[in-house]
Parts: structure tokens; C-alpha cells; sequence
């Protein structure tokens, strides 16, 4: 629901401004979530896993504060967000028990503490510096932040990330860190008009996941750890499923198109 101080605010993120009808609120966006529900259970059945072995991380980048809420009342609890300051404008105005709101844009390190106090978890830690900068923060903070390791798995110029090849001593160095807990590897694959062409890309962070757990396993789990997987979005969720993805980043064919920027 939304705290007794979003009247103030509430007008920024007018689902009416946003060009949001009453209909994408209540019961067609339950519609929605249980159709992806569904698609994730069966992609995960097809390649013999459970659906409880997948979370839904529903991407609310420029949706409303009351459509977010709307969501929570159709049974979402995990959000993902894009930007530092979106995510502390939406929890200063929303009050949402047993949510957990996770980062899965990019990170500047001159955000750091923001995020330390905003997010559950940081999917997108991309670098080095980025680590010993939350590192020092969360340690000043006594804090232990878990986090994923972004990987440019196709090597595209335009995405952030460690290449395949940095990955191993990376992660040993991050893994020497007291106040950041890796727990898995997330990717942003290309933009395919098949979701089958990037199923490669995939199947190359599941193998990286391996590695590392032989080369630089991690204290969580007697498998080496690495357990988390955040692959795959609203054009290719189910192939990266198949693939092993254990978090999928979904909001379109929750939320729909987003309104244009600046709306």
C-alpha cells in the first residue's frame, strides 16, 4: 500500500499522467503475472526443474509507485530497479511488507552508499572498484551487502561487465572482501529477434558458473556456491530458464510497454 506520505508525492508518479488505464490496475495485471507465472513454470519443467527454483524479479523502471503496489496485491515480492533514485523516490512513498528490491542497472560508485541503504541485493557489480567502494562503505556501516557479478558474455561494446576471460581473478579478489557476499552472476544478452540465438550466450554463464565454483568457490553451499544465475528477460526468459536461471528480470510482460521518458 502506499504510506500515509505519498500524498505529497504521489502526483510524480501519476498512473494517469503515466497513460495507465484503470484496467492495467487489479485484475489484467494479476492476468499478466499468472501468465509468466506460467511460462516460467513450464520452461522450467522442460528442462527438469521445479518453478520454486526460479524467482520472478519484476523490473518497475518508470512504473508508478500505485501500479507497484497493485502488483504486491497480485503476490509480487521482488522488485528490480534501474536506477538508485528511482527505487529511494518509490520507497519513500510505498509501504510494502515482505518485499525485497533488488539493482539491476548499473551502478556508479558515487551511488554507493544510496544503494547500500535502498536494495536488498545489487545484481550488476561490474568491476573491481565497484566492489572495494561498497566493500569500504558497507564495512564503515557494518554491513554485509550480497551481490551479483555482471558479465559481458558477448563482449558488446555498448554493456558493462568483466569479460569471460577477467572473470577467475576478479571474483578471487572480490571473494577476499569482508562486507560483500557474492552470490552468483548475472548477464544482459543482445537483442535477438529469436530468443534461441542467445540461448549460447546462456548455456557460456551457466559454464562460467561452474568454473568458478571449481576455480574460486564461495562459502555458500557445499557446491561451491555461485548459485544464483540472473539471465534472461521479457523476450527470452523462458531459453534462459532451460538454461539454468534462477533469477529472471521481467517487466514488460508484466507491466507493458513503459511510458516514454520524462511522462
Amino acid at each position: 500500500m502506499l504510506s500515509p506520505s505519498a500524498c505529497a508525492t504521489r502526483s510524480a508518479y501519476s498512473w494517469q499522467k503515466a497513460g495507465w488505464k484503470m484496467d492495467a490496475i487489479g485484475e489484467s495485471l494479476a492476468e499478466r503475472i499468472v501468465l509468466v507465472r506460467g511460462r516460467i513454470a513450464a520452461a522450467a519443467e522442460r528442462a527438469g526443474r521445479g518453478p520454486d527454483e526460479v524467482t520472478l524479479v519484476a523490473v518497475t523502471k518508470r512504473i508508478s509507485p500505485e501500479v507497484v503496489s497493485a502488483a504486491h496485491t497480485a503476490g509480487l515480492t521482488t522488485f528490480g530497479e534501474n536506477r538508485v533514485q528511482e527505487a529511494q523516490s518509490k520507497r519513500a512513498v510505498l509501504d510494502l511488507p515482505g518485499v525485497r528490491w533488488e539493482l539491476v542497472g548499473h551502478l556508479q560508485t558515487n551511488k554507493v552508499a544510496a544503494a547500500l541503504v535502498s536494495f536488498d541485493r545489487i545484481h550488476s557489480v561490474d568491476n573491481v572498484r565497484l566492489a572495494l567502494a561498497l566493500e569500504s562503505r558497507a564495512g564503515a556501516q557494518g554491513q554485509v551487502m550480497p551481490i551479483l557479478l555482471e558479465v559481458n558474455v558477448a563482449g558488446e561494446a555498448s554493456k558493462t561487465g568483466f569479460s569471460p576471460a577477467e572473470l577467475p581473478d576478479a571474483a578471487r579478489a572480490i571473494l577476499a572482501l569482508s562486507h560483500v557476499q557474492i552470490e552468483g552472476l548475472m548477464t544482459v544478452a543482445p537483442m535477438a529477434a529469436n530468443p534461441d540465438d542467445v540461448r549460447p550466450i546462456f548455456a557460456r554463464l551457466r559454464g562460467l558458473r561452474d568454473l568458478l565454483r571449481r576455480e574460486a568457490p564461495t562459502p555458500l553451499g557445499a557446491d561451491g556456491g555461485w548459485r544464483e544465475l540472473s539471465m534472461g528477460m521479457t523476450d527470452d526468459f523462458e531459453v534462459a530458464i532451460e538454461e539454468g536461471a534462477t533469477l529472471v528480470r521481467i517487466g514488460r510482460a508484466i507491466f507493458g510497454e513503459r511510458p516514454p521518458t520524462g511522462v
